[in-house]
């Protein structure tokens, strides 16, 4: 197994996979070789969660996941797959277990 892990990008509520390009760019630049970004569906917070558990298992070694904004509630929901070994939030919602990105803008207008 790879000890270097395999970065995937969560975007946030109103993005998509494309926003992440130029973060992939520099990521490359730095030398990280194995960058994956995912699309949501952004239908349910369940579904976004499925498909990056979907591309955590495609993963044979260690992941790291990186989520801004809604992404952050998504890292967190998928996060507990045994492949991942970080959580990396950019201003993003880092909710408990069973809190949604709803319930604490409820809570902190």
């Amino acid at each position: 197994m790879s000890q270097t892990p395999t970065i995937i990008l969560v975007h946030g509520f109103w993005g998509g996979a494309a926003h992440w390009s130029k973060v992939i760019v520099e990521l490359k630049r730095l030398g990280h070789t194995s960058l994956k970004a995912v699309e949501l569906p952004l239908t349910s917070l369940a579904d976004d969660a499925e498909r990056t558990r979907k591309m955590i298992a495609q993963e044979s070694g260690p992941v790291l996941l990186v989520g801004h904004s809604y992404g952050g509630a998504v890292i967190t929901e998928a996060g507990n797959h045994p492949n991942v070994v970080g959580l990396v939030y950019i201003a993003a919602f880092a909710p408990d277990a069973g809190e949604s990105p709803g319930g604490i803008t409820q809570k902190n207008p």
